[in-house]
Formats: structure tokens, sequence, C-alpha cells
């Protein structure tokens, strides 16, 4: 039986991030990607041009027509962008019953610039947070979900624990903002185990997409039946890789290599 993973998120006309990133990390991982869009974007390797949000009402019909239809044994939320989308696919993740949903709290970028407005992010916080298996976000996130300051390993995990207590049954605080040893160092809790981790750290500018890709990776081993913290971690390994084969492509950040075991001197 094919498995099939669902993407919940916004399009990235660059192809560096978004339901395109997503899309191609489930395939990767020989799982189905099915999507529902909630904005597109006139985007590209030096940033975003313009945003256009879809209907709330457009998003849950989305849902609805793949769950309903084909099933799906994971989902993933990237840019939800507003209150309206946050609070409808929030109620239809509730009432479609999806099962392992990894929340990627997209509010903040990696440089810190917020993404969505103060209401948007309660509604993160309040409505989708508690449906969700497991919550990555990036440090900045981390900060606006707790309210601390986050600049050692120590604050790491005590954002770790304040988000586990929203509601999700686990959190992983992404340190790919961080300084100096803390950079590209995670942490990890479910409310009993608190762990860190860490992978090589892969020099290159070229890092669009990671966050987004790092979800849906997740989201896909979940898919295929893996145990929580196991997929965490081959996600990790997956965007490692993805990293080292990144694209040096446009006039600015490049996104990272999704098939990276099917291009270049990896190609039969």
């Amino acid at each position: 039986m094919v498995k099939v993973a669902l993407t919940i998120a916004g399009s990235d006309s660059g192809g560096g991030a978004g339901i395109q990133a997503d899309l191609r990390t489930f395939a990767f991982h020989c799982v189905h990607g099915t999507s529902a869009l909630t904005c597109i974007t006139a985007q590209n390797t030096l940033g975003v041009t313009r945003v256009d949000a879809l209907p709330a009402e457009s998003v849950v019909a989305q849902m609805q027509a793949v769950v309903e239809d084909i099933g799906v044994q994971a989902a993933k939320t990237g840019m939800l962008l507003n209150q309206e989308i946050i609070t409808a696919v929030a109620e239809e993740v509730k009432n479609l019953k999806i099962a392992n949903l990894v929340v990627d709290p997209v509010m903040v970028s990696r440089t810190g610039a917020q993404l969505i407005d103060d209401r948007a992010k309660l509604c993160m916080r309040d409505l989708l947070i508690p449906q969700a298996i497991v919550v990555t976000p990036n440090c900045y996130e981390a900060q606006i979900l707790t309210g601390l300051e986050i600049s050692s390993l120590e604050a790491m995990q005590n954002a770790a624990r304040s988000i586990y207590k929203q509601g999700a049954k686990a959190v992983l605080v992404k340190g790919g903002g961080m300084k100096g040893d803390l950079r590209g160092v995670d942490v990890w809790f479910d409310g009993r185990q608190m762990e860190t981790l860490s992978t090589t750290v892969v020099e290159t500018n070229n890092t669009h997409g990671t966050g987004c890709t790092l979800a849906a990776a997740i989201a896909a081993n979940l898919a295929l039946d893996r145990d929580l913290f196991a997929a965490v971690k081959k996600a990790k390994s997956y965007v490692t890789n993805a990293l080292q084969h990144s694209l040096n492509i446009g006039k600015g950040q490049g996104p990272v290599g999704h098939f990276y075991a099917f291009c270049g001197e990896n190609r039969e």
C-alpha cells in the first residue's frame, strides 16, 4: 500500500521552499504527496515580492478532497499566513481526524523577519499546536511562542519545555539560526526525554527551504510508520545530506538539493 502525506502550505514560485520543497521531500521518501495550498508567493532566491492568500474555504475544500478520498497517514503545515486560514485549518484537522500532524510554525524567517501578525500567532499557539504530534520552531519562533530570550542551550531547553506545555506531544527547537557551537544544534523534548541533536555543520549559503524540508521529512517518515523520535533523526540526516548538495542557482540564497541521491556524481 502506498503511503500518503499531505502538505498544507504556501507556494514558492522559485521552487526552493513551501509545497514545492515538501512534495520533493515526500517523493524522495517514496511517499505520495498531496497538497492544500494556502497562499501564492512571487519569490526567488533574492526574496519575496508578493503574497496572495487563498480563501480559507478553499484551503478547507482541498483538505477535504484529499482526506475523504485518498486518505493520509501524516500531514504537515507550513505557511498559513493569517488568522482565518489558521483557524480553519485547525478546525478541519480535528474534523477530519488527521493524525501525525507536524506543525512547522512559520511565523518568522531564519533572519528574524516577522511573517504573520499577532492575532495569527495566537491562533497558531492556541488552536493548532495542541493538535501537533511534533512542533518544529526555529529559535525566533520559539522566542515568540514562549516569550523567552534564546541565546543558550539551556534557554532552548526551557523553550522546548514551555512549548510542550502548550499541548504538543513533542517539540523540536531548531538551532539553525543560533551562533557559535549551537549553530545547527536542535533540542528535542517529549515530556520525558530531553535530547540535544547535532549533525555536521554544512558551510553553504544555499539553505533556502531547510525548515520546510525538515518538517516534510518528519511527516514522510511518520507516514512510513516510523517511531516519532526515529523519524526526527532520519529527517535531520536527510536535511544534512540535502545541504551538502545544495543548489547554487539564482543571485541569492539557493535551495537545498532534495534529490541529491539522483543527481551529479551520484547519478548512474
